[in-house]
């Protein structure tokens, strides 16, 4: 099969032919129709998450279907379209997975990063950690549900029941994450790249009330914040936007450093915390949602051998929406 291929971090991926994989006890092989290019993939590129699996196939936001079924398998069957995200697999005995934060076990391994993924023809899941995909869907719109949805979502859960949301950083996941706030009612604020116009334009398109840059102030103090930009300076800037009482998570996996700050602006109640990974519940909760919503994605389509080219338009800020690789029709 052929599949992009990181060799080490910082060097372009290069195509190559490949073993097709085949599925394990529990697992299930997958033809991959499309692929999801994330800024996580951009963090394991360029080496800021550590010890990759290597050589690696990234990519954690696949859509494909059922082509072979492992040993105990029942959940799927041949045909089945799923999707697989970047939470890949955990022990179920820890504290953190008994206690229902299994996004938490310290023995997970992730798609795309100890795992191979979805920048290639096949690709092998454990079946307990895939998705049905919604029916509503088409292969290209539904790959970046499976993470800028599912991170946002949680990210989105973790704010609260904000009236005034704040999202720094326009991308695939705040793109999402607005239509799903607008659908509850709340008021949505953007923060794009300074001077991006188009971002702000996509932003209000998408029904925000506000679209600025992430050097300004909102015209009025947020109830909560969430920062999809890997960029620690933002940090002190969402807590002077957010009023007393107010919530600022920090949704990325990787974050530049955060600068120091003085107290007055976390003084009052307010709260800074982070979203790490995600669950299945998770997921079981935001494909139900939505298409009732329903959220539309906004996709720049790539071909396979692109993914290259996906990765660096994506670092420059020139993908409006998502990003996704077409792998099959």
């Amino acid at each position: 099969m052929r599949a992009m291929v990181l060799t080490e971090p910082g060097r372009p991926l290069e195509l190559r032919e490949v073993p097709t994989p085949e599925p394990g006890p529990g697992q299930v092989q997958l033809r991959v129709r499309a692929c999801g290019v994330c800024r996580t993939d951009l963090h394991v590129f360029d080496g800021e998450l550590p010890e990759p699996k290597l050589p690696l196939v990234l990519g954690h936001q696949i859509v494909g279907v059922v082509m072979k079924v492992g040993e105990g398998v029942g959940r799927f069957a041949v045909g089945d379209r799923v999707g697989v995200p970047w939470l890949g697999w955990t022990c179920g005995r820890c504290r953190y997975c008994l206690g229902g934060r299994e996004n938490l076990c310290d023995q997970a391994r992730f798609t795309g990063y100890q795992r191979d993924g979805g920048y290639a023809e096949y690709a092998v899941a454990d079946a307990r950690y895939c998705f049905p995909i919604p029916e509503d869907y088409p292969d290209l719109q539904a790959a970046p549900l499976l993470c800028a949805g599912l991170i946002g979502y949680r990210a989105l859960r973790l704010a609260g029941e904000a009236e005034r949301l704040g999202l720094y950083g326009f991308g695939a996941s705040a793109h999402i994450v607005a239509q799903v706030a607008r659908y509850r009612g709340q008021r949505v604020y953007a923060f794009t790249r300074p001077c991006d116009l188009e971002g702000q334009r996509f932003a209000r398109e998408l029904g925000a009330v506000w679209a600025g840059g992430s050097d300004q102030l909102p015209p009025e103090p947020l109830d909560a914040a969430v920062i999809f930009a890997p960029a620690g300076g933002l940090v002190p800037q969402a807590l002077r936007a957010v009023a007393k009482g107010g919530v600022v998570v920090c949704a990325g996996i990787h974050m530049s450093d955060i600068p120091s700050f003085p107290y007055e602006i976390l003084w009052g109640e307010r709260v800074l915390r982070s979203v790490a990974n995600l669950t299945r519940q998770d997921g079981e909760e935001f494909l139900a949602l939505a298409p009732r919503v329903p959220v539309r994605t906004t996709i720049q389509p790539y071909a396979l051998e692109e993914a290259n080219r996906a990765l660096e338009d994506l670092r420059a800020g020139r993908v409006h929406g998502a990003a996704v690789l077409v792998v099959a029709s």
